[in-house]
């Protein structure tokens, strides 16, 4: 398969002000820390994770709505981690985002037929055509022409939604970012989102990030899934691997708070308990960040903070004590490339500005 992006340790950090009249930066809140991964052509990579742990703030930091503290973000072998914004509009055509919210990302003020005519614009469409494409975008995510005279507010939530996607396909993109697109609305809404994102895949060749706090929505679209807590990237695996052998004690905690359909079932199953509070992202702890409240944390946890760990068929985890891992697969781990950068590494560091 070909790579479309690429990240290399992409940190994104948020200053913190000693007050409203003072402008001293007095810490740093750790949204992103030290992140890499690879998307694939026609892939989908599902991010999931608890709320704060940075997946919003990783997917808006590659689409560049906002700046990168340092790290490299490439897409299509061209760095656009520093990128102005001048050029980054030729490439924002090719990667567009479906935002968590459709009624707050759809102007109440414009039809629908306005809403899509403005990305067909940019795309070089003109004069009657914009009539013409505006329908077949519409056609192609379930909706019918006589939708393009309405306002976003006479719609449902799924209708929106799609609204949506379709101005994200106005540009023809080859990589689509999706922040929680299905977590405001209802479970049968939520599947036939889904199921049009499957056909909207196949159909044009579309990759996909899929930003999600819940794991049996991600397990049905997603190729490989990235396990984030506190910014860091706790677990990377194909999909079935995952839900199937989760290495990572967090991945499981997640897992178990899947609720099962079955009442009798669910009463019946052991759960791990989780106790503690996740700790601060403005002062987070030495070792791994889960430390805390992992059952399986030992004094190393705490001080010395785990490596990416590659055990089989592209399963990462960074964790000292990994779970549902045989002999051999430990003793032929390797250290993975995406792995955080130690303190004899280089690190890419730049001050980012804004654009």
């Amino acid at each position: 398969m070909t790579e479309l992006m690429s990240v290399e340790h992409l940190k994104v950090l948020f200053p913190v002000k000693a007050g409203l009249i003072i402008d001293r930066t007095v810490a740093h809140v750790h949204a992103v820390d030290d992140v890499s991964f690879a998307i694939e052509q026609g892939e989908t990579l599902g991010v999931v994770g608890e709320s704060g742990c940075g997946k919003t703030t990783l997917i808006r930091t590659l689409v560049r709505l906002l700046d990168p503290t340092s790290g490299e973000i490439k897409f299509r072998d061209v760095d656009i981690t520093k990128a102005s914004r001048k050029s980054m509009q030729p490439i924002r055509r090719e990667m567009q985002m479906v935002f968590q919210d459709p009624q707050a990302s759809l102007n109440p003020r414009k039809r629908i037929r306005q809403i899509l005519a403005t990305p067909l614009k940019l795309r070089g469409v003109h004069g009657g055509e914009i009539e013409a494409e505006s329908r077949k975008l519409l056609d192609t995510v379930g909706m019918r022409a006589e939708h393009l005279g309405r306002f976003p507010h006479e719609f449902s939530g799924g209708q929106r939604q799609r609204i949506g996607i379709a101005r994200a396909l106005a540009m023809n993109p080859k990589l689509i970012l999706l922040d929680e697109p299905v977590s405001a609305l209802d479970v049968s809404i939520q599947a036939q989102v889904i199921n049009l994102l499957d056909e909207l895949q196949d159909e044009f060749g579309l990759s996909y990030v899929f930003v999600a706090h819940d794991l049996s929505v991600v397990r049905h679209v997603s190729d490989r899934i990235a396990v984030m807590y506190l910014g860091k990237v706790m677990e990377l695996s194909p999909s079935e691997e995952l839900y199937t052998k989760p290495i990572h004690p967090y991945t499981s905690v997640l897992l178990d708070a899947i609720p099962i359909p079955d009442p009798a079932e669910n009463r019946a199953r052991s759960r791990r308990v989780v106790t503690g509070e996740v700790p601060s992202p403005i002062d987070p702890p030495l070792g791994c960040r889960f430390a805390s409240r992992c059952p399986r944390a030992s004094d190393k946890c705490r001080e010395v903070e785990p490596q990416l760990t590659e055990y089989a068929d592209g399963h990462l985890a960074a964790c000292h004590h990994p779970q549902n891992v045989t002999a051999d697969e430990l003793a032929s781990a390797k250290r993975s490339p995406l792995s955080p950068l130690s303190a004899g590494d280089d690190e890419p560091t730049f001050v980012a500005r804004s654009i």
